[in-house]
């Protein structure tokens, strides 16, 4: 049984998906939260195994809220619940730890599917919605100031930089292994020795990192 805390400070919101999910025979929705401080201290309090996690809330926002999660309770994942217009936060909200995002109206069950997705360790890039909001941020860059490449990028093998690519589309090991014709041991290595020397905290951090730098070309 997956344990879920819901956080949206809109109560019709928070409670109609915690009425839903908790229908769900794999869930069980152990609370609810009204920002991302109060979401700090019940995750702190019950350890749920995922924070699905509102981005934009009064108070302490999800992106803050995500950060204290992440940084004290290692054991409990989070994923954001968003709405398109959000892609800078959405990107911020990654960066301190969360495994991915989803936007508010997607159906139950691929809320339900991500949430699966996350507890068996892997991450939740839509890769259409990922494209629009790389799009979007580039065109923000090129007006204010052009992102460049960290000359860190430098240490990765070709190999290691084609899996950084896949990583940035939010592929798991097999899908990987099975796109470069290589085990999934091999991908396994690759991933962790790029973490090391991009000097980034996870897989997640890693795909960020393709997708904030240009590695993953979305067509």
């Amino acid at each position: 049984m997956i344990t879920v805390l819901i956080v949206d400070d809109q109560e019709l919101m928070r409670d109609g998906l915690a009425s839903i999910l908790d229908l769900k025979p794999q869930l069980s929705v152990v609370g609810v939260a009204s920002d991302g401080q109060e979401a700090f201290e019940k995750a702190n309090k019950l350890r749920p195994d995922i924070v699905l996690m509102d981005i934009r809330m009064p108070e302490t926002n999800g992106v803050e809220g995500t950060k204290l999660i992440t940084s004290t309770i290692q054991e409990t994942k989070v994923l954001m619940l968003t709405t398109f217009n959000d892609s800078e936060l959405i990107f911020q909200a990654l960066e301190e730890g969360a495994s991915g995002y989803l936007l508010k109206d997607m159906p139950t069950d691929s809320i339900l599917q991500a949430i699966l997705t996350v507890h068996a360790g892997g991450m939740v890039l839509p890769r259409e919605l990922t494209a629009e909001i790389v799009k979007e941020m580039r065109r923000t860059n090129t007006v204010e100031s052009p992102i460049s490449l960290p000359t860190i990028i430098n240490a990765l093998t070709e190999r290691e930089l084609e899996v950084l690519e896949k990583l940035g589309l939010g592929f798991n090991n097999k899908e990987i292994a099975r796109e470069l014709f290589i085990s999934e041991g091999t991908v396994k290595n690759h991933v962790s020795n790029l973490i090391n020397k991009l000097e980034v905290r996870d897989r997640t951090q890693a795909a960020i990192f393709a997708v904030r730098y240009s590695i993953t070309i979305f067509e």
